[in-house]
């Protein structure tokens, strides 16, 4: 808890700085405010990741410092974490590194992370079975897409105020919890530290969006994720890998629909943004507040009522995923249930169908 609230607050602090200083040097303000997938009124700094990455630096220091048993881990982890973050973070103050490189340079980050720290997928969990997977030929792979995919999970999820950000914190509770029960310290006390400072960049994102998380910090959040939810996975065979699936399932599934949607359904590159995204749709067909005024100060409020439907969507996979961590069977079913829900409500609500129970606010 310490490693927690001491991130929290020197990323609180770090943030705080970058948004007065933002002011002044107009490179790391997000002043796009008409592309498709934009929806803020206002240009705003959108080098949030650079905070949290400095909290969790300076919290792992101090942690190494005091629990010499855990520094060679948190040093490589960051070490391997940092390549994913500068990526990112070039990209939001240049606007020059494609979307390409930067996942690349996270595959890259994977890579490292596979030999270095041992995080690899090497075995996948089934009822009453485990399947084994040859290292080199699938398992590094396999481990490299997963923990890019994730990063860039993340990184698609990261279109309003708070989402981001506040669905990475319940899933690094979870893992904190599960890593707990498992007596896993080193997860245990990287997870508390990455939750920490996107807690303290939370409370200036949400709801007012003072500063943005951007590319850096979401490459920087996802690359933690998938790096920590393999950890977990495959140093404590007793939590089950269907786990680690169910807790990202939100992000990961979003970004395979969106492929799907996009290239099979719509006939357009992947790569190509485009603003029916569920979150997006949830933005303009279910909070009404969009068909009314467009000055800044209401699409902020818009926009932050958008976020709580999304949460609670993502906790629906990741309440389950945490209380019945080892159970696989179990797992297995709610991951399922996850995909049919998501499938049913983006039906409803693209067709303008939307179900009568989230609508809370009528028509002004």
């Amino acid at each position: 808890m310490v490693s927690f609230l001491i991130s929290f607050c020197l990323a609180a602090f770090c943030t705080l700085l970058i948004i007065k200083l933002g002011k002044r040097h107009s490179a790391t303000l997000d002043s796009d405010l008409d592309g498709v997938q934009k929806v803020h009124g206002r240009a705003v700094p959108r080098i949030g990741g650079i905070g949290i990455f400095t909290a969790v630096l300076l919290t792992g220091a101090y942690t190494s410092w005091q629990v010499p048993a855990l520094s060679n881990w948190l040093a490589i982890l960051l070490v391997c974490a940092s390549v994913a973050f500068f990526g990112g973070i070039v990209e939001d103050i240049t606007k020059t590194v494609s979307a390409t490189r930067r996942l690349g340079l996270t595959m890259i980050a994977a890579a490292l992370g596979f030999y270095l720290l041992d995080a690899r997928i090497d075995h996948i969990d089934w009822i009453n079975a485990v399947w084994r997977l040859p290292v080199l030929w699938i398992g590094l792979p396999l481990t490299v897409l997963a923990v890019a995919g994730i990063a860039n999970a993340v990184n698609i999820i990261d279109g309003f105020n708070g989402l981001a950000s506040a669905v990475t914190i319940c899933m690094l509770i979870s893992l904190g919890y599960v890593a707990l029960q498992v007596g896993d310290m080193f997860i245990l006390v990287a997870a508390l530290m990455v939750a920490g400072a996107t807690a303290g960049f939370f409370i200036f994102n949400y709801p007012a969006g003072l500063i943005f998380l951007g590319d850096g910090g979401a490459y920087f959040l996802g690359f933690m994720l998938g790096e920590l939810s393999i950890l977990l996975v495959m140093r404590n065979p007793q939590v089950s890998t269907w786990y680690a699936a169910l807790l990202l399932i939100y992000p990961v599934f979003e970004t395979l629909f969106s492929v799907y949607r996009r290239l099979f359904l719509r006939g357009h590159s992947p790569s190509i943004p485009d603003g029916i995204h569920l979150h997006s749709l949830i933005f303009r067909r279910i909070v009404h507040w969009t068909v009314g005024r467009k000055d800044a100060r209401s699409l902020m409020h818009r926009n932050a009522l958008t976020s709580p439907y999304l949460w609670l969507i993502s906790l629906m996979a990741v309440l389950p995923a945490t209380l019945l961590w080892r159970n696989t069977a179990a797992l297995m079913i709610f991951c399922a249930l996850f995909v049919v829900s998501y499938v049913w409500l983006y039906a409803r609500i693209v067709r303008f169908r939307a179900p009568r129970w989230l609508i809370f606010v009528k028509r002004k």
